[in-house]
């Protein structure tokens, strides 16, 4: 039986990551799936914390070389309770990818997808082949490529969700954090194409210049002496009530949300003990820092932090508006949705230790895609 190479990441109940890339049968597909041959999967940070989870890199061993090769590294004690539910498991890696349908079913749907360059999402798209619903996969416009569609479900679905959120609960413009990233470029066109203010806030000058260049009118710096004044000058300008965080840790939630009421108390009529009446909200998305957040409370009592994901968010809104998303993301794949990568890397090379460091850097504007079948 041909065999397919995959990825899987095993943290053992002894403290212990391991990864290595194991063999497995190419499936057979039934009557209503498909068989793709992935050719292109991102390396997401939602993928880090299921490839490397809280290991020590810093005492990374690699036994082996190529496609034999066995990366372990130490996860510290304090670590382990919070991952029992996966301990001692081998778990394959990959949110989404892109690739060409190799094996069809009997049924119509199935067949005619015969030869058709694809996207899914679902898990294990670190390998060579994946095995999908035929009613599951995105069929790609006629010109794009795999890399094209490997990032088309989790970075613009997830900035188009953003935008979703802000006309569902009432707010009219949005703050984003590490908005020069992949995702922030995206949801930057977005903003533009559908007239929606937009406060981005970045940590370096050369990311102001990025997202100035793609036609961003609000661009923050926040190592910035003077950042504080120019956040409540660009909420003050687009109205903004509603941030996404992706950096999680310290204090930039919070010096949000006192940005926010300090506009808002600017517009109140009358004093109030408890603050501004205008109710303020950031989701945090991502853990860019992993320190606690830290939240001053200096902004009355109508505010709300909490953790938001996308695939909650789409069961939420049900299948027809999530289809609409997903409609969008097709039409617009080589515009408003492109992703650009820093490299492409194989199976094996996902091993190394010095490319390791590399994409578990997520340093913004650096991303790395995963191409299972390179040199194949």
């Amino acid at each position: 039986m041909a065999e397919s190479l995959q990825l899987r990441s095993l943290v053992k109940s002894s403290g212990e990551l391991e990864l290595s890339l194991a063999r497995v049968p190419i499936p057979e597909p039934g009557a209503d799936e498909v068989v793709v041959r992935i050719e292109a999967s991102p390396i997401n940070p939602s993928d880090l914390g299921l490839l490397l989870g809280p290991a020590d890199l810093s005492k990374l061993k690699v036994n082996g070389s190529g496609d034999d090769a066995v990366v372990t590294a130490p996860v510290p004690q304090q670590f382990l309770r919070a991952l029992t539910a996966r301990l001692d498991q081998s778990m394959p890696v990959g949110n989404e990818g892109a690739g060409v349908v190799i094996a069809a079913g009997a049924s119509p749907q199935a067949q005619g997808l015969m030869g058709k360059t694809v996207a899914l999402l679902g898990g294990a798209m670190y390998a060579q082949h994946r095995l999908a619903k035929a009613a599951d996969v995105l069929v790609l416009p006629d010109d794009a490529t795999p890399a094209d569609g490997a990032s088309c479900f989790v970075n613009p679905l997830t900035a188009l969700s953003m935008t979703e959120v802000m006309r569902r609960e009432g707010h009219t413009a949005l703050v984003h954090t590490a908005a020069a990233s992949n995702l922030g470029q995206m949801l930057q066109k977005i903003c533009t194409k559908d007239g929606i203010g937009l406060v981005n806030i970045v940590r370096s000058q050369q990311q102001v210049e990025l997202l100035k260049g793609i036609g961003a009118q609000h661009v923050l710096d926040s190592t910035a002496p003077d950042f504080m004044d120019r956040l409540v000058e660009a909420l003050d300008a687009t109205g903004a009530t509603l941030a996404f965080d992706a950096i999680g840790g310290g204090k930039l939630a919070s010096q949000i949300l006192s940005a926010m009421e300090i506009v808002a108390s600017r517009k109140a009529t009358e004093y109030s003990r408890y603050g501004s009446a205008v109710h303020k909200q950031v989701y945090i998305y991502g853990g860019l820092d992993t320190r606690p957040t830290e939240l001053a409370r200096n902004y009355g009592l109508n505010w709300g932090v909490s953790g938001w994901l996308l695939t909650p968010f789409l069961a939420k809104i049900g299948p027809e508006a999530a289809g609409k998303l997903r409609a969008r993301v097709a039409a617009e794949l080589k515009t408003t949705f492109a992703s650009h990568y820093t490299a492409q890397i194989s199976l094996a090379e996902v091993l190394k230790p010095e490319v390791i460091a590399a994409y578990n850097k997520r340093a913004t504007g650096e991303k790395y895609l995963v191409a299972p079948n390179k040199g194949a």
